[in-house]
């Protein structure tokens, strides 16, 4: 249920925030790049690569639905360079792990995105 606070940030500056203030809710060794989606101006692409042995290597689409609310969907999920099953029991607890991270990261930006 989306409210009326449309979110009216440009998305480069969106892209920013997002660059510096994710790494900070990641696990320690994981690394993560933020780009803007191209066919949608309310929609950031997260790259996160996971720390350790695996080389788990995840696609999010980062959707602002309003000033407050995200929508994470997961785009691809890669293993060693390979694409992957992520209904697996590694795959689904590292997702959860970082929907969680992601939608931390929008509540320490709510100061920026909430005009």
């Amino acid at each position: 249920m989306a409210s009326d606070e449309q979110l009216n940030i440009p998305q480069e500056d969106l892209v920013q925030a997002w660059q510096q203030m994710l790494p900070q809710r990641l696990n320690s060794g994981d690394s993560t790049v933020v780009s803007a989606d191209a066919a949608d101006p309310r929609t950031l692409l997260v790259n996160i690569k996971a720390a350790g042995r695996q080389k788990y290597d995840f696609d999010f689409s980062v959707r602002y639905v309003d000033s407050r609310e995200i929508d994470i969907q997961v785009a691809d999920v890669e293993k060693d360079g390979q694409t992957t099953d992520e209904r697996s029991e590694v795959p689904q607890q590292l997702i959860a792990d970082y929907r969680r991270h992601l939608h931390e990261c929008a509540q320490s930006l709510h100061h920026f995105t909430h005009t």
